[in-house]
């Protein structure tokens, strides 16, 4: 018996795809089975990404081929594959279970064992029962070293502050932009006035896929540290610092947001913006946890 989990998507969406497939797990007694079927035919509409949750202590293991054939249907299964795909539509190994809507559903928390999650599940309700099991495997494997390791040092000696600016396929991509838009200087001013109103003498700690952008654009007050050297496949250490500030602006991006979330200091301050996306038919009531600051 086992939860199967479809990923799609970068760090963050892979992480709120496991932890939901992985609360419904502890729930049935059960372990979580990886479809990483994406990362290999990603399609050419969809930013490309890599399968990035092997850098943290998950007790989820990937799926074999053989498990998931057939889980998208029968004719977008390979040829050969067709007579075991039919076969499971006769006979199915896991319940097939796509995300109706983009707020929390609840009846997702009620699934039996052997379900295969297929979304997004962009909310803590489906996991905040196991909030401990998550933040323990959503811990990185690897100690964290050179100016990482100096950074969480600063960051934990004083009134850290992350902010996070996402610009990249939100600004570049037409498409990207219509449905997510990019958090506006109005909002990050905002953001920064409130932190000076609840925080005694901030240091910031920015993060950006554009930081020159920021720099530019972004008055954001000294004390001051541009963050810019964890590229690639190496975001996962940017994670680890966010989660190490004392209090977090985010953007609109469920990386921030993930930065946050794990950020253990039981008094922070978490900022978040109020619209979610920019022009989508989502209801969005159920991103942001009630004790965070909306603006």
């Amino acid at each position: 018996m086992s939860v199967l989990v479809k990923l799609q998507g970068g760090l963050s969406n892979q992480m709120f795809q496991y932890a939901a497939a992985r609360r419904l797990a502890h729930v049935h007694g059960t372990d979580v089975r990886i479809d990483t079927s994406w990362y290999r035919n990603i399609p050419d509409t969809a930013t490309p990404r890599e399968y990035e949750l092997g850098y943290f202590n998950i007790s989820g293991t990937e799926a074999t081929h053989s498990e998931t054939i057939g889980m998208t249907g029968i004719r977008n299964a390979a040829l050969k594959d067709r007579p075991v795909a039919l076969w499971r539509k006769l006979f199915p190994r896991y319940r097939f279970t796509p995300e109706r809507h983009f707020h929390f559903d609840e009846s997702v928390l009620r699934l039996p064992d052997q379900a295969c999650l297929f979304g997004y599940w962009v909310s803590e309700k489906y996991f905040k029962d196991i909030e401990g099991i998550i933040r323990t495997e959503f811990t990185v494997k690897n100690a964290p070293e050179g100016r990482n390791r100096e950074l969480i040092e600063r960051m934990q000696s004083g009134n850290s502050v992350s902010l996070h600016v996402r610009r990249g396929d939100y600004v570049r991509d037409p498409n990207v932009n219509r449905i997510h838009g990019a958090c506006g200087i109005d909002y990050y001013s905002a953001a920064i006035a409130l932190i000076g109103e609840r925080v005694d003498s901030p240091q910031y700690f920015v993060f950006s896929d554009d930081i020159e952008w920021v720099r530019e654009n972004l008055p954001v007050p000294e004390p001051v540290e541009f963050v810019n050297h964890n590229r690639g496949t190496k975001s996962y250490e940017d994670l680890r610092l966010m989660s190490n500030c004392r209090h977090n602006i985010i953007a609109n991006s469920s990386f921030s947001w993930w930065g946050a979330w794990l950020n253990p200091n039981p008094d922070k301050v978490v900022i978040a913006p109020e619209r979610w996306f920019n022009d989508a038919p989502h209801d969005t009531k159920d991103v942001v946890p009630e004790s965070w600051e909306k603006l």
